[in-house]
């Protein structure tokens, strides 16, 4: 976790001149509606984004490109070291997006998504969090009373450790608070999956699940209309495992971006306005999946819906894969006995 965490920072303290520029895509994108599946909620749907980052800027763009929210508020907070992406809103009026920097802005919001990052170079992996521990601290419990109805959706890094501060600092159900997760390595392997023909012939889709570091695994999924959901899952057998960590390997070639997560982000809320009950591998308490005792959070398949997440049941994993999400557990639990919450 502390590697990859130091390999790749934030994406939310990443200038924009170091991946796509928000400039050149705030024009194209406000006339731009992608309508999907799934079926709309009566009432009106209110997101927010807390964040005005690229990511936060990227979530905003890939949520009102799915068309499938009614108003969304971006919310640049003082505490957050990610600043600067708002103006370019203002500029362009993207319709149906308001500008604030009042966490009351938010009231009433069908899903948050927190993407604000408090984070410098000077600082050690622990220092990180306990700064973004901190910061949670002064908007998590505010977003909450403003919106107790909420799913909160985690993508400030790391996102693992984050989902569970806000979880406890929010004190909202736990299918209420998620967290980005693996759902991008999901959709990715899955596809790298879907172009060797393997996952067409055996009906199965391709899942990370995990720690979103060196430690995630994979898993096969029979999600077809009239599976048993409950039972969808399997470990990878012997005869695939070759194809799955080789596709594992090329995932390590592709840098999460924040476009590329801002796209996830959008998916994972399309999936809950709509109702859409579609499974996604999102950050949610493990605790007794597959044997783990500790209140920890790991990317785990889980249906989406206008309630929140559910989470399916745990599977018998080898003993490689048991082994990593044990590694992830006994990090997280270690983390959590020296941060100040």
């Amino acid at each position: 976790m502390i590697a990859k965490f130091e390999e790749e920072p934030p994406l939310g303290t990443k200038s924009s001149a170091q991946g796509d520029n928000p400039n050149n895509l705030l024009a194209y994108v406000s006339n731009l509606t992608l309508n999907e599946g799934g079926n709309r909620l009566d009432q009106e749907v209110k997101v927010s984004v807390i964040g005005g980052g690229d990511l936060g800027i990227a979530a905003v763009l890939s949520i009102m490109a799915k068309g499938c929210v009614d108003k969304l508020v971006l919310i640049d907070i003082p505490e957050s070291s990610t600043k600067g992406g708002t103006t370019d809103l203002e500029i362009f009026g993207l319709p149906k997006v308001e500008v604030s920097k009042d966490l009351s802005a938010s009231a009433g919001s069908k899903v948050v998504v927190i993407t604000a990052n408090a984070w410098s170079d000077e600082q050690s992996y622990l220092s990180v969090v306990q700064t973004n521990v901190d910061m949670y601290g002064g908007i998590i419990p505010r977003l909450a009373q403003l919106s107790p109805k909420a799913v909160l959706l985690i993508a400030s890094q790391p996102v693992d450790v984050m989902t569970h501060v806000a979880w406890r600092q929010s004190h909202l159900l736990p299918t209420q608070v998620i967290g980005v997760g693996c759902n991008l390595d999901s959709e990715r392997l899955s596809h790298i999956i879907n172009i060797s023909l393997v996952a067409n012939s055996t009906g199965k889709q391709a899942w990370v699940i995990g720690e979103l570091s060196e430690n995630k695994v994979a898993l096969w999924g029979n999600m077809g209309p009239g599976t048993d959901q409950l039972q969808a899952l399997t470990p990878v057998s012997n005869s695939t495992k070759p194809l799955m960590d080789r596709a594992l390997e090329m995932l390590k070639g592709r840098g999460q971006r924040s476009w590329s997560v801002g796209l996830s982000i959008a998916d994972i809320i399309h999936s809950i306005v709509t109702d859409k009950k579609k499974i996604h591998s999102v950050t949610t308490l493990a605790e007794g999946w597959g044997g783990i005792g500790s209140k920890v959070f790991l990317s785990l398949p889980c249906i989406l819906g206008e309630n929140g997440s559910t989470r399916l049941p745990g599977v018998a994993l080898g003993s490689e894969e048991e082994m990593k999400l044990r590694e992830s557990v006994a990090c997280q639990v270690n983390l959590f006995m020296q941060l100040r919450l």
